[in-house]
């Protein structure tokens, strides 16, 4: 069970398993039983509870144990971890996985690999914190465009071609639900000379060709990504894709990656269940984005505004933080778990509610949503 604060005085636990008759059960403080349907996690094809993860976490886990117990370096590599490798490798199309304990840490340890002082990175203005602390972290000159605006970002370009320039990005933004357009970034990156990084936390397993991500028919040109196991994959812990020269790099310069205890094997076993399950069932990602399609425009249908995308995060934007609340709090009487999203997370006057459209949702919850929300 997950505890999921919904306001500073009060806490659900929430029950994330589809089998149990697509509801979650939970209790509050006051032990007053409710049900909510989970509206709010990233657990888009609801592999979170799945037995055959769980199975496969608890095999690894007897026979390897469940830390990891060192660094890779040291002792902490175990079999599991090249299965995975391996797997995610052949999958992708990419020639170096290399496994951290988590998405924060692979962003850090990317950019810190990819940039100096002597570099200029250019994010868009909407990417991850992790991103931006991993600039940081390396030193190097940040600058900004417009979120997936590609004429500002060719301008941004232009002044900085001689100054080694990285180009970050995500595939799906997880607050807004849009995505950019990867192959002309991809372009402008190449005329610039630009390196090209790639966040695909929140596509990867549901987006792209079987689910393999945003950047997959792009590979020649989008050397670098990264990605999660804690969101599609229903488990923990991350990677970084890329050619061998850079993977190699990595191990021999990445402090996040050479000081830091690997990923727990019983995780690992688990996403390499969910990456098996999700090559089995290739239509998964398709049917969830029709899905989403369906919601978004039922929900732009009564007014609200949703920015534009094709996955499986919406996102209704409401105004206040007052308002959010508001409506948070009538979606969780009437059943629906959406956590309101507010600044600092988003800016000032976007307060949110944000809607994550997950496979085998109760087939009457969007209109329990629309019954909630009503017209703008």
């Amino acid at each position: 069970m997950n505890k999921i604060p919904l306001t500073r005085k009060r806490k659900i636990r929430i029950w994330e398993h589809a089998n149990d008759l697509h509801l979650f059960n939970g209790f509050s403080e006051d032990q007053n039983k409710i049900s909510l349907i989970d509206l709010a996690s990233n657990d888009y094809l609801c592999l979170n509870r799945d037995p055959r993860l769980i199975n496969a976490a608890n095999r690894v886990m007897s026979s390897q144990g469940i830390g990891s117990g060192g660094s890779h370096l040291v002792t902490g590599s175990r079999p599991i971890h090249y299965e995975l490798e391996n797997a995610l490798g052949k999958w992708l199309n990419r020639e170096h996985i290399l496994l951290f304990p988590s998405g924060f840490q692979a962003n850090l340890a990317a950019l810190n690999a990819l940039a100096n002082r002597k570099t200029v990175v250019i994010a868009d203005k909407l990417v991850h914190h992790s991103l931006l602390v991993g600039v940081k972290a390396s030193g190097a000159k940040l600058k900004r465009f417009a979120h997936n605006d590609l004429n500002e970002l060719e301008k941004v370009l232009r002044l900085s071609q001689h100054h080694n320039p990285v180009v970050i990005t995500e595939s799906l933004f997880s607050m807004e639900g849009t995505s950019p357009n990867l192959k002309g970034m991809a372009k402008l990156c190449e005329k610039f000379g630009a390196i090209f990084f790639v966040d695909e936390a929140h596509a990867l397993g549901v987006m792209g060709s079987k689910g393999r991500g945003m950047c997959y028919e792009l590979s020649d040109s989008i050397k670098i990504i990264s990605g999660t196991f804690g969101k599609a994959f229903g488990c923990g812990g991350a990677f970084i894709a890329s050619n061998k020269a850079f993977g190699e790099h990595l191990i021999q310069t990445s402090g996040p990656f050479r000081y830091t205890t690997a990923l727990a094997p019983p995780l690992a076993a688990g996403s390499l269940e969910a990456l098996r399950l999700i090559q089995e069932n290739p239509t998964w990602g398709e049917e969830l984005l029709k899905e989403a399609k369906k919601w978004r425009n039922r929900i732009s249908s009564k007014g609200w505004s949703c920015p534009p995308g094709n996955g499986p995060i919406l996102s209704i934007v409401v105004g206040t933080d007052k308002e959010s609340l508001y409506y948070q709090k009538k979606l969780e009487k009437n059943g629906l778990l959406s956590v309101a999203i507010r600044p600092p997370t988003v800016p000032e006057g976007t307060a949110r509610l944000r809607i994550v459209v997950r496979r085998n949702l109760p087939h009457d919850s969007l209109e329990k949503l629309i019954f909630c929300l009503g017209a703008k």
